[in-house]
């Protein structure tokens, strides 16, 4: 293993650590963040997993086919980055709506959630 993909390995999983730490957070801001972040590290990821960059893409001239690049990451990783936008968007939205009607981003619990699940601790 290789200086380089020790770092890419790293920075990988920092990325994700990173992003599910956010996740976990009350606030919907942190969360859009934590999930940008994921979309991030998914991305790279992938691009990682595709190989060394700086092969030639397919021509068709009927060459040994492991010289080439694989297309399909690359189409993997436009794809997520797509999905990513459209899904921020989305919180994003729901991020300011929830701030404007509430005045704050912070997620509270469930109190009807509460009152079940303690109902249901008194019963075993």
């Amino acid at each position: 293993m290789t200086v380089l993909d020790l770092t890419s390995a790293v920075t990988v999983g920092g990325l994700f650590a990173v992003g599910f730490h956010l996740l976990l957070q009350r606030s919907l801001m942190r969360l859009l963040l934590g999930f940008l972040v994921l979309g991030h590290a998914t991305n790279l990821l992938v691009l990682l997993a595709a190989g060394p960059p700086g092969r030639p893409p397919v021509t068709g001239k009927g060459e040994d086919t492991g010289a080439f690049a694989d297309p399909l990451p690359q189409a993997m990783a436009l794809t997520a980055i797509v999905i990513t936008f459209g899904v921020s968007v989305l919180l994003l939205a729901l991020v300011y709506r929830g701030r404007q009607l509430l005045g704050h981003d912070e997620v509270r619990d469930d109190v009807e959630d509460r009152r079940l699940g303690e109902k249901e601790a008194r019963e075993r």
